[in-house]
């Protein structure tokens, strides 16, 4: 009974991840706590939560695919970093001690819990500061600030849209299909990239950090959580997700910081 009541919760999580990032991004906030909740350890959480919700991102990478068209320069500039970048996060995941991991998961949380909260602030604040012709000097940065997120999302990941999305903005990107095309494409990537090396370690040295029944239950119920959010975009708004993810981020911060550290 226990387990069909743990499976029931991480099913539910995964379907409102998948529908959280489908209408507003940040869906980790929701499925990532949900593992921790049933017992797993942060790195078994993490990791799960990466090879469970990739599936959904597959579609919304699918349903941009022609918002692609332009980008290339782009995408050939921007995808090795990410790639490299994602390699090296999801290295340093693997080797960071589980107990380590444990104590940095408020720290992760509250981090992706602030880049959602930042989201209008940055959006406007880039908005005032394209830059008239990309300068080597832009692409360096781009690339570089590229790299630093696809450690990012090769570690933990919460969050990397709006990173992106500002590095994109910073290149003189306007059109906001564009960029959501070229950030679903990039993300996909850098998940990719970290669930591979996951499945790497899992089968050569390092087992026990995928929990594979959570991932059946929970990629079918992100698919059909992402197809639902699509449905109800319209109907609830972008801000008013966005608000509750981050009331939630912030509630979860403060428990696991309470929980972790006794503050």
């Amino acid at each position: 009974m226990e387990y069909f009541w743990r499976q029931l919760i991480v099913c539910a999580a995964a379907f409102a991840a998948g529908a959280v990032n489908s209408i507003a991004g940040g869906g980790t906030l929701i499925s990532f706590p949900s593992l921790l909740g049933i017992g797993l350890t942060g790195q078994q959480a993490n990791v799960t939560s990466t090879l469970a919700l990739w599936p959904g991102s597959i579609g919304g990478f699918y349903g941009h695919r022609k918002d692609l068209k332009g980008t290339r320069r782009f995408a050939m500039r921007l995808w090795p970093p990410s790639l490299l970048g994602a390699l090296l996060g999801a290295y340093l995941m693997l080797v960071t001690p589980s107990t380590m991991f444990d104590h940095l998961v408020p720290w992760l949380i509250l981090t992706a819990t602030i880049l959602m909260a930042a989201n209008d602030p940055i959006s406007r604040f880039l908005g005032r500061a394209h830059p008239s012709e990309r300068s080597r000097t832009w692409w360096v940065g781009a690339i570089t600030f590229q790299f630093l997120v696809g450690i990012y999302g090769g570690f933990f990941g919460a969050g990397i849209g709006i990173l992106m999305l500002a590095a994109l903005s910073l290149l003189g990107l306007t059109d906001i299909h564009q960029m959501n095309g070229l950030k679903n494409f990039l993300a996909l990537s850098i998940n990719g990239v970290a669930i591979v090396t996951f499945l790497a370690a899992e089968a050569i040295y390092r087992p026990g950090n995928v929990v594979w029944s959570c991932v059946a239950v929970m990629a079918v119920a992100s698919v059909l959580g992402g197809l639902f959010g699509s449905h109800m975009a319209h109907r609830v708004g972008r801000k008013t997700v966005r608000y509750i993810v981050i009331g939630v981020g912030f509630t979860l911060t403060a428990w696991y910081f309470y929980k972790m550290h006794g503050i």
